[in-house]
């Protein structure tokens, strides 16, 4: 019984994180860039429930028998395994803004941020003071140059990623840079990614790897808003089984040791 505690407790505590990840999706549905998270969970290993006092073996005249001394399995739980990211591509959305921009494909912005470069999805720019194209929180967007300046916003920049000022001239090219295992790359808030040992090291994308730039786009939340409603009641019920397996429990319990009690 003390057994069905642990596997009740286990099952909460994967809702729960089921229902954080949920929580965070529906909370960025209007977040630009955002993608969405999945909790995934595992089962711990399972137990294989064996007859100790008879073997289930019976002698015949031409050898011996088995009839099925195996009971069954019994499950102990699951756990919380990773949480997934989905980089579907999310929709667009036009701004008419010029410093606006988003990728139609796999690929990233690269900003540059206090504790080195970043990533991004969320391509919704504003032209800073000094002239410099940067995300909302003051960080620049580097080109391949280093970061963009541009005098006005009046700038253009084509499929290619090449900004050409008002004359016509070629001022940088927007670094998109790609990564050997993308689904690895780890969350930093504030719609930044961070690469690590697993995802590789950021690479200038070029070629076919590279996506088409759209200026005056910006590409919205990949969330779907109905079905995560809908994961959201399939964990409040999965929580609540979870729950009343621990009450049951507890329940037995009590009763066990009432009964321990009134026997002695």
């Amino acid at each position: 019984m003390i057994r069905g505690l642990y596997i009740g407790s286990s099952g909460m505590n994967a809702q729960q994180n089921r229902l954080d990840a949920i929580s965070n999706n529906l909370a960025n549905v209007d977040t630009a860039g955002y993608k969405s998270d999945i909790s995934v969970s595992k089962s711990f290993p399972e137990l294989l429930l064996r007859r100790t006092q008879a073997d289930g073996v019976y002698k015949t005249s031409v050898g011996s028998a088995d009839v099925a001394p195996i009971i069954g399995k019994l499950g102990l739980g699951v756990e919380t395994n990773e949480n997934f990211t989905k980089f579907e591509q999310g929709s667009f959305r036009s701004t008419n803004s010029a410093s606006d921009m988003a990728l139609s494909g796999e690929g990233f912005f690269a900003v540059q941020t206090p504790v080195g470069e970043r990533y991004t999805r969320n391509g919704n720019f504003l032209l800073g003071k000094e002239g410099i194209l940067e995300t909302k929180d003051g960080y620049p967007l580097m080109g391949e140059n280093g970061a963009i300046h541009v005098e006005d916003d009046k700038f253009t920049v084509n499929e290619d990623g090449m900004i050409y000022s008002k004359d016509g001239e070629l001022i940088d090219r927007i670094k998109v840079v790609r990564f050997d295992n993308e689904r690895y790359l780890k969350k930093m808030g504030n719609s930044l990614w961070s690469s690590n040992d697993i995802s590789g090291e950021a690479y200038v994308a070029e070629g076919l790897e590279r996506p088409k730039m759209m200026q005056g786009y910006m590409e919205t939340s990949n969330v779907n808003v109905v079905n995560e409603m809908v994961k959201m009641i399939e964990v409040n019920r999965a929580y609540e089984a979870s729950q009343k397996t621990i009450q049951s429990e507890d329940s037995m319990m009590s009763t066990l040791w009432t009964k321990v009690a009134a026997y002695r």
